[in-house]
């Protein structure tokens, strides 16, 4: 493709492709450009939409806009939206400065809406008669079966389907789309998430027959702590709707009523705790296929339910779908100290392993349990609490080797233990691969510098937040939890965006957030979907800092990623109920609008000098620590009342701003900068939330220094802390000591689990203790991804790339260089293209300098500002879309290494 094109055409923050069965009845669209020459701007651009109907196509409107504008442009149809079921197209042109003639119609981009409405559903909503009582223990999967007959001449095939449970359907023996744990999980209450699937080349002419699996999954399953199953249905039931079109125009429909059959499967229980039970002699030959060859399996007549309560919206959901996304070989096979088989996959990872080519006698079994980490040479299953994590596969006896892949469990792991292996297999090594899986998200960004260890790091991140980001933000994956912490992913969003494209999968999960507060009296809840009612302090409703700010903290960033207003609009009325529903401390105060000092508070979350058993007791006031957010957040929630157009708003959530910080600095600041806390974290979080005068902040930072410095560089932040202290740092002048900070090998550090052999983030900084023994605190995971908030640091600092204005029509590359780096360098894909920013020192021998490169890369149609370290006044050079490489000479402030304080006894 040569010259200017329009390419990647878009809908909403949906990835290329995934356009079929949306909700959006006016989906904005977005496009980017390729072989665009330096300096080009579009000026005007034409959108051409074609409505197809069957085999044809008619032009519905070509609309000519004069803007600059080529992301999230409003649908052109303003009175016009996409019905139930209708496909439409869309291509898109454009011309601007320095290319003044229309570019090539770009290449379609097709969307198919789904059922838009309650009425467009016609199924039943069935059940297994065996099926009601799942609070008592796990229940066998179901197989739903449905045989029906076609007419000739189809041209469209459509499956939109559903469960209160976990499911894999099959038409005529194949397995339809390769969604993992549909429908995913959610306020099975409130909203339940279909999938729409084309299933044309599945269907036939004549006899044909629809085959659903169902298992308990998130909804009728064992959920959260304890014992606790069936939250949201005390049964599992599906819903499935499969309709025909045919070249006549008519239209046959294949749905869910009191017609189907129902048998007990091959899987005897599936928990996402403890694993997949799976008897292959209970196999059903032939279920999904018209005929049925197996005729000695007794079916039963279904039980038909009333459909979904009024309150229970049928909603396709706006995250990607959960997938086996990577298949990983085990790299070595160990044998333990007590003889058992154990492979190490060189890992820790989530997802399920795959068995292949198992030959053993009928009856025989093998047993997978997983862990994350060997403890002493054994499966260190201490982490795991009440989950067995352990999937067992019971053989059938077929002499050409048989195949097993779990369906309806995950596990984190790295290590799997390996019992029963039949004599006859081939070598376990062999036999054995792990399927990662998660959220289908695309990478947005990449880092790598010139210290391997600080790779790793980087790599960790990524991989925690792979594992974490499974239909929902989840704490870890491998324990009796796997809960959506609100705390986690509200410090932990700003870098996410900066990993992986997850737009869609946050604003999904906090539609649920929104879902979860609207019964809290405005508090939103600790974990989402909400699990914790009932339980004792944290099922009741009593606000929390960090946590609860999820709803400003999440939405801000995703808006600060994507530049999309809408975001800020559909969470602004949560922002505003949950600052009112803090608790203030007006009644020791007159017009005290900072927290009730008698609240509880987690904190700063396992400051690591915290007690084992108590992590909320960290050396930061805890109180503090809520003020400084909820200064921080009115603050956002102000601005975002600005941008939303609410002045009233801004004026009042501003004054208020002004008075908690007038408030704070009486509370906890010296009139030099020093805090009643004098901690990491209490200067960090003051630093970066603006809540000091210049002078004091060029105090707090020397005093932040001299913490550091005694402190050996070691971390002794949590979660409030930890995505705050080196970005503090950096802001006051001390980049290096952040550096030092961030280059410590020693427990509390980054690097520390890194030089453990860590391949992703901990739970806790010392989860494994120096001699290999796990941290024995009963709430040790080695995948979870808190503190990881480091990597916003690796991008933009070290490699020094940064929107400049929400999303990214406008950029800086400012690297920090320092800290012993020789180079860095950063790709970041941007709704405009892909930006980038790479650095490297350059010796200049003959002259004894150094020369700074610097090379980036500016997306077509924005614009970049370029600071180069040591340049004269550090003053921006301003490059537009394209590359362009600068050079400087460097010298070296000559405070590196940086040199802790010791005591001299």
């Amino acid at each position: 493709m040569t010259g200017l094109c329009v390419v990647d055409v878009r809908l909403e923050h949906y990835s290329s492709g995934r356009n079929l069965g949306l909700h959006e009845a006016q989906p904005r669209v977005s496009w980017r450009f390729i072989n665009a020459p330096a300096n080009f701007q579009q000026e005007e651009y034409e959108i051409k939409l074609m409505q197809h109907n069957g085999g044809t196509a008619s032009e519905v409107l070509v609309a000519r806009n004069v803007s600059a504008e080529s992301h999230l442009v409003p649908w052109p149809l303003a009175d016009t939206v996409i019905g139930s079921r209708e496909v439409w197209s869309i291509h898109v042109r454009a011309k601007g400065t320095g290319h003044d003639s229309w570019t090539p119609w770009s290449e379609a981009c097709f969307v198919e809406a789904g059922l838009l409405s309650r009425q467009d559903w016609t199924c039943h909503r069935i059940s297994a008669p065996w099926a009601t009582g799942t609070t008592q223990g796990p229940l066998p999967e179901d197989l739903f079966r449905k045989e029906f007959a076609l007419s000739s001449h189809i041209t469209r095939a459509r499956l939109y389907v559903t469960t209160q449970g976990v499911y894999e359907a099959e038409i005529n023996g194949a397995r339809v789309g390769d969604y993992f744990l549909a429908p995913g999980c959610t306020v099975y209450s409130h909203r339940l998430q279909y999938q729409t699937y084309d299933v044309t080349d599945h269907v036939q002419t004549g006899a044909n027959c629809l085959g659903v699996r169902v298992a308990e999954g998130w909804c009728t399953g064992r959920f959260g702590f304890g014992n606790r199953r069936a939250i949201w249905a005390d049964r599992t039931a599906l819903l499935a709707q499969l309709e025909i079109d045919y070249a006549d125009g008519t239209r046959q429909r294949i749905v869910t009523d009191e017609s189907w059959e129902v048998l007990q499967g091959p899987t005897r229980f599936a928990e996402l705790y403890d694993g997949e039970v799976y008897d292959a002699r209970a196999e059903v030959c032939g279920w999904s296929s018209p005929g049925l060859p197996d005729t000695t399996a007794s079916w039963s007549s279904v039980v038909a339910l009333p459909f979904l309560p009024p309150q229970v919206a049928l909603v396709p959901g706006y995250g990607e779908h959960v997938r086996h996304v990577q298949r990983v070989s085990p790299k070595e096979k160990i044998t333990t100290p007590s003889g058992k088989i154990v492979l190490d996959f060189g890992q820790n990872l989530v997802g399920v392993v795959e068995i292949r080519g198992i030959k053993g006698q009928a009856g025989d079994s093998i047993t997978v349990t997983h862990a994350e980490v060997l403890e002493h040479g054994e499966l260190g299953l201490e982490p795991l609490r009440a989950c067995k994590a352990r999937d067992v596969y019971t053989l059938r006896g077929a002499g050409d080797g048989e195949t097993y892949r779990p369906r309806f469990t995950f596990h984190g792991f790295r290590y799997v233990q390996i019992d029963g292996w039949p004599v006859g297999s081939e070598d376990v090594l062999e036999a054995l691969e792990a399927l990662v899986v998660h959220t289908d998200m695309e990478q947005a960004g990449t880092f790598s510098c010139s210290n391997q260890e600080v790779n790793q790091l980087f790599s960790n991140v990524r991989w925690s937040m792979r594992g974490n980001f499974l239909s929902i933000p989840t704490d870890c994956p491998q324990r009796d939890e796997r809960l959506g912490w609100t705390g986690d992913a509200a410090l932990f969003t700003p870098t996410a965006t900066r990993m992986y494209k997850c737009f869609g999968l946050l604003k999904n999960w906090l539609q649920d957030v929104r879902t979860d507060q609207s019964s809290r009296g405005g508090v939103p809840p600790l974990v989402c979907p909400n699990i914790l009612q009932g339980f004792k302090v944290w099922g009741d409703v009593w606000p929390a800092a960090i946590w609860h700010d999820v709803i400003v903290l999440t939405p801000w960033a995703l808006w600060i990623e994507s530049g999309d207003a809408v975001i800020l609009e559909e969470n602004y009325d949560a922002m505003l109920a949950w600052l009112k529903a803090i608790p203030r401390n007006s009644r020791r105060v007159a017009g005290g609008v900072l927290w009730d000092p008698d609240t509880v508070q987690l904190g700063d979350w396992l400051d690591p000098a915290a007690p084992n058993d108590e992590p909320q007791k960290a050396v930061t006031d805890s109180i503090l620590v809520a003020d400084a957010f909820l200064i921080h957040s009115l603050d956002l929630v102000s601005q975002t009342a600005r941008i939303l157009g609410r002045q009233e708003d801004a004026k009042r959530l501003e004054l208020e701003a002004q008075a908690a910080r007038t408030q704070f600095s009486a509370e906890y600041i010296s009139l030099n900068g020093r805090l009643v806390s004098d901690s990491q974290t209490a200067y960090a979080l003051a630093i970066c939330f603006n809540l000091l005068s210049d002078a004091q902040t060029r105090r707090a930072g020397d005093r932040l220094v001299e913490i550091v410095r005694l402190a050996q560089f070691k971390i002794a932040t949590g979660f409030a802390g930890t995505p705050f202290i080196c970005e503090a740092l950096v802001q006051s002048g001390h980049a290096n000591v952040a550096f030092a900070m961030l280059l410590n090998r020693q427990c509390p550090s980054w690097l520390y689990p890194v030089s453990m052999g860590a391949t992703t983030i901990w739970e806790r900084w010392d989860s494994m203790l120096p001699d290999g023994t796990i941290n024995g605190s009963g709430m040790t995971s080695f995948n979870h991804y808190a503190l990881g908030a480091i990597a916003h640091l690796l991008v933009g600092r070290v490699a020094g790339l940064s929107p400049a204005e929400p999303g990214w029509r406008s950029s800086i590359a400012r690297p920090v260089v320092g800290g012993g780096f020789r180079w860095a360098k950063t790709e970041q894909s941007t709704p405009y293209g892909t930006a980038s920013c790479s650095w490297e020192l350059l010796d200049n021998t003959a002259e004894g300098k150094q020369t700074l490169k610097v090379d980036v890369q500016v997306p077509p149609t924005t614009r970049m500002e370029v600071v180069l370290p040591g340049a004269e006044q550090e003053k921006p050079i301003v490059v537009c879309g394209g590359t362009s490489s600068f050079s400087v000479d460097y010298q070296d402030t000559g405070n590196w290494p940086v040199q802790a304080i010791s005591y001299p006894f």
